[in-house]
């Protein structure tokens, strides 16, 4: 745990002011938004498949600029260089492109609840369970970064102790989540993201023109050699191969993403939720330099920093005027807040949907699932321990974006083949889905092992430890191997082709929310399964 000194003479008052004022309306705009829920569970998951572009667009938006692509990238570039921070709004970026060009309108068509949805209707209950439960795991992770990042800036604004800050920031997300549901991070997005996009803009200009004392030239000239160039993409020596498995882990790994597939499946028609994916991209994108910077302005203006993810806040308080102080906290607090927003409101119906309506109580027990009233109910319920796990891991290891990767590794090398061959593949079937999840996830976990040291189970040589990063590209292909091979020679036992056209089915909403979703599907002509 990184111990953190108190900053209460850091904030001044117009600050404080400002940031509170941020706070209470983001809470008001969330908690407002119940109304719309209209006691639907179907709503409160999903906003009743009916969002236009406007909301879907920024809500992906939302999604990808969080804190560990802000406040973490700035300060992994404070600490590392350039390339090792801005790897990961690149990496989220290039997963929404993907997600507008593959899965926008497939999975839109689908009318599913949650991405573990996908997995039951292709491959059954198991294959849901399975991979809801990794998915869970890495979205906890991605959560507590959030946590962490809202964390560093009250606790600087009002001079509070760092886990009293966390609670505040948790506190105020699970209350209007828990009213509004996705509509709540539809409208909080609305107002908070831009807040975000002009704040990072605004810096950027303000400090780049030299307002903040030195110029250009000082800020690049006080900088190490190959800080900024692109040898941290060509060089192994420089971090290469870890900055190109941050990319990879993000751009693919983040395809089998609650949160963004949540957004999709919201979208009122397939079109939209493609569009809502490149305008997401293009934002994305757009944010990459100025957060970036913040490290490098940093390294001139901060660079005593004992704890690197204190430069993002240091900057805005101590070295800006209020106005623009206000808008930098304000934009990492609401990054920060709507991706908490939507990943424990995804990670609650996983938990509510997928493994406790149909996995435990349908599959399991063989009880009737539960209906609209108490899937809403238990949806709701359980926010309240996915914060307080979240809030455990944010409090023991503060450090946004350093375990985002990980977690995108693992749902990466597990969970995207069956996601890309259900869609794709007539001959995917459920044998091939469990075998490559499960195989390739243990292949990640001890790639993770033997690089880090972990219990002292391996101990790689210099050389070796060299390659690190390596370990997020083998898994997927291993797990692609694994799924190729398994369906082939598990053909005869069920045939691919028997639950390809879920793909095209859609079942009616009664259906849906009872969790009933094959009750009505038919198998294409001719293909059955055997005896």
């Amino acid at each position: 745990m990184i111990e953190l000194p108190l900053a209460a003479d850091a904030a001044s008052t117009g600050i404080i002011v400002g940031v509170t004022l941020f706070l209470a309306i983001s809470a008001a705009i969330g908690i407002g938004s119940v109304k719309f829920v209209k006691k639907s569970s179907r709503r409160y998951i999903v906003a009743g498949k009916s969002l236009p572009l406007v909301f879907v667009g920024t809500m992906l938006t939302a999604q990808a600029i969080d804190g560990n692509s802000t406040l973490g990238n700035a300060a992994f570039v404070y600490d590392y260089g350039f390339w090792a921070g801005a790897v990961t709004p690149i990496g989220l970026g290039i997963c929404l492109l993907l997600t507008g060009f593959l899965f926008g309108r497939p999975l839109n068509r689908m009318s599913l609840l949650t991405l573990p949805d996908f997995y039951y209707r292709r491959y059954g209950a198991a294959t849901e369970g399975l991979s809801g439960i990794l998915m869970t795991i890495s979205f906890i992770i991605l959560v507590a970064g959030n946590f962490a990042a809202s964390g560093f800036i009250l606790q600087m604004v009002f001079g509070i102790d760092f886990f009293l800050a966390m609670l505040i920031a948790a506190g105020i997300v699970l209350i209007y989540t828990a009213f509004g549901g996705l509509f709540s991070s539809a409208y909080t997005d609305i107002f908070q993201i831009y807040i975000a996009i002009f704040a990072f803009w605004a810096a950027f200009i303000y400090f780049a023109t030299g307002q903040a004392g030195p110029s250009w030239d000082e800020y690049i000239n006080a900088l190490p050699n190959g800080f900024l160039d692109t040898s941290a993409l060509t060089d192994k020596a420089n971090g290469a191969i870890v900055n190109w498995s941050v990319i990879v882990a993000l751009g693919l790994g983040d395809l089998v993403a609650l949160d963004f597939m949540e957004r999709v499946f919201a979208a009122r028609n397939g079109r939209t939720a493609s569009r809502g994916a490149f305008w997401g991209a293009g934002l994305t994108f757009f944010t990459v330099i100025p957060t970036a910077f913040i490290g490098i302005w940093a390294f001139t203006l901060a660079p005593d920093l004992s704890n690197h993810f204190l430069a993002y806040p240091t900057l805005a308080i101590d070295h800006a005027p209020t106005w623009l102080g206000i808008l930098m906290l304000a934009g990492v607090l609401g990054a920060s807040m709507s991706t908490a927003n939507g990943g424990i409101l995804a990670i609650s119906a996983v938990f509510s949907r997928n493994l406790i309506q149909r996995d435990i109580m349908g599959e399991m027990l063989g009880k009737p699932h539960m209906g609209n009233k108490k899937l809403l109910q238990l949806t709701r319920i359980a926010l309240i321990p996915v914060v307080l796990i979240a809030l455990y891991i944010a409090w023991k290891s503060p450090q946004p974006g350093k375990y985002l990767a990980l977690a995108f590794d693992v749902v990466l090398a597990g969970c995207l083949v069956p996601l890309l061959a259900g869609l794709f593949w007539s001959k995917s079937n459920k044998y091939a889905a469990m075998a490559s999840i499960i195989i390739g996830s243990v292949a990640r976990m001890i790639g993770y092992f033997y690089f880090n040291g972990t219990w002292g189970i391996f101990s790689p040589s210099d050389n070796a430890l060299s390659y690190a990063g390596i370990e997020t590209f083998i898994p997927p292909i291993i797990s692609l191997f694994v799924f190729v091979g398994v369906a082939l020679l598990t053909q005869k036992r069920q045939p691919g082709a028997y639950y390809h056209g879920v793909i095209d089915y859609i079942p009616p909403e009664d259906d849906i929310v009872l969790g009933e979703d094959l009750k009505g599907y038919k198998p294409p002509a001719g293909v059955t399964l055997p005896a």
